[in-house]
């Protein structure tokens, strides 16, 4: 049999990851994700699909993240009706972000709707809540490091990649005539030394590799992210006011509740009120109980009514009503709240009326993207619109570095040097122009790999009569 792929996304871009696997009786896609960014890359989500969906015969799935996962409502709505394999964890929490998803997908038709901003008359949402619950029956999740068979010809293996809870490295065994082929998809990489996850998983042999390249032309700055964050809070204390941390509500939020349960047990900031107002990343944090093998916290989670998810000084606001309350707090608290570039969601109301106070503080956990809320403030402008409202920014910003769940180029140069052969090709994927350029001419270069940067939409042969 002949053995192609198509890039249908997650190449030349860090958004959209799809890779479609031809066998010739046998179709299936590699991850399933929601072109994000900007408008040209957006707009695929609505490009008719490069294939008949009903004629795909399954989906394997690396983790939750919606540019991995985020287009199955869409192809699912278009026909698609085979299963979608994933591991335990991913299952549960893509449930909570394409619900999430597909409810922001109706309200920003809408909005476009009421506003008239779009160029269809009565525009529509690419998917809606409904459309993604279509998704849940289809989902077969899978252990890690337990080989399953997804066709007589294929089995497919879930390894540890970090990353966020349940994210995985997948290793495919095509069974040819003669030959048994390898190909190891990395998904999205950890860090080596995340506090939470595991590192990413030792591969050792991979006749084709497709690895990632989010950062593969950086080198994170050698800093302790908790020390970081400690200054910060300290610093805001200080002054009498309250903390306010933007963050997602998948992976970076436990990250930082983590950090905050270490300070406050250590003795190095004050014991203070924790509010966690963002319905989606109590669900997430949930999750880490439940599945207590996915992650390195399994001791840390024995104590019972003190541990990082749940403690004295830790509060869970899932009511708008509660949400609201805080808008009259004074004095030293940390709230932790959704968008993590606030660009939506509850932080917008705590940065509403928590930012024209000079005691208070605003700590970004996370990259802020140009064009963002998070950026703005991070660059220092006076006033920032919220609600249709010029806000004055009297609150101190800061920005923690080192906290990204993104293997930087040092730690996937490390992950490659795990292969104990070269791989007949390394396809660089999922990374900006620059960063996959530059991760790829290090492999080939130090590891003297030979390595493709794929366009989108382009085909390989990867292997003739197998």
């Amino acid at each position: 049999m002949d053995v192609t792929v198509k890039f249908l996304g997650g190449a030349g871009a860090v958004t959209g990851s799809k890779y479609l696997i031809d066998l010739g009786e046998f179709e299936f896609l590699v991850d399933c994700g929601l072109y994000q960014g900007n408008r040209e890359l957006r707009d695929r989500n609505w490009d008719k699909f490069p294939m008949p969906p009903m004629e795909m015969e399954a989906i394997v799935l690396t983790h939750a993240h919606l540019d991995h996962i985020g287009y199955l409502p869409k192809l699912v709505k278009q026909g698609f009706s085979g299963p979608i394999y994933c591991t335990e964890a991913t299952a549960e929490l893509a449930k909570i972000l394409l619900l999430d998803s597909g409810k922001l997908q109706e309200e920003e038709a809408e909005y476009a709707r009421k506003k008239g901003y779009s160029k269809h008359d009565n525009p529509q949402p690419l998917y809606t809540q409904e459309d993604a619950e279509a998704v849940f029956p289809k989902l077969v999740p899978q252990e890690f490091e337990r080989p399953f068979s997804i066709h007589p010809d294929v089995t497919v293996t879930y390894y540890h990649a970090g990353h966020i809870l349940g994210a995985s490295i997948v290793k495919i065994l095509v069974k040819g005539k003669e030959q048994e082929k390898k190909l190891v998809f990395s998904g999205d990489l950890g860090r080596y030394h995340d506090p939470i996850l595991y590192p990413p998983s030792r591969i050792p042999k991979a006749d084709i590799l497709w690895i990632e390249s989010t950062y593969g032309d950086r080198v994170s700055p050698p800093v302790k992210p908790e020390e970081e964050l400690g200054r910060a809070i300290r610093d805001t204390f200080d002054r009498g006011g309250l903390v306010i941390i933007p963050a997602f509500a998948v992976g970076r939020t436990q990250l930082v509740m983590y950090y905050l349960f270490q300070l406050m047990e250590k003795g190095k900031i004050p014991k203070a009120p924790i509010f966690l107002d963002s319905p989606m990343a109590i669900n997430a944090t949930k999750l880490y109980l439940d599945f207590k093998s996915d992650h390195q916290l399994t001791a840390v989670l024995e104590d019972d009514n003190n541990h990082p998810f749940d403690h004295p000084q830790l509060h869970y606001f899932q009511k708008q009503e509660q949400s609201r309350s805080l808008n009259e707090y004074r004095g030293n608290a940390i709230i932790i709240s959704a968008s993590g570039m606030a660009t939506g969601g509850r932080v917008l109301h705590h940065l509403f009326h928590h930012l024209p106070d000079e005691k208070n503080g605003v700590v970004f956990v996370g990259y802020q993207a140009e064009g963002t809320r998070g950026r703005r403030l991070l660059e220092g402008e006076p006033e920032i619109r919220i609600y249709g409202r010029e806000v004055p920014v009297k609150a101190k910003i800061y920005q923690i570095d080192g906290l990204s769940a993104h293997a930087d180029q040092n730690e996937l140069m490390d992950w490659a040097e795990g292969f104990i052969e070269k791989p007949k090709i390394a396809f660089i994927i999922h990374g900006e122009e620059k960063s996959a350029s530059v991760l790829g001419q290090k492999l080939h270069e130090e590891l003297g790999w030979r390595t493709i940067l794929p366009q989108y939409l382009e085909s390989f042969l990867l292997f003739e009569n197998i």
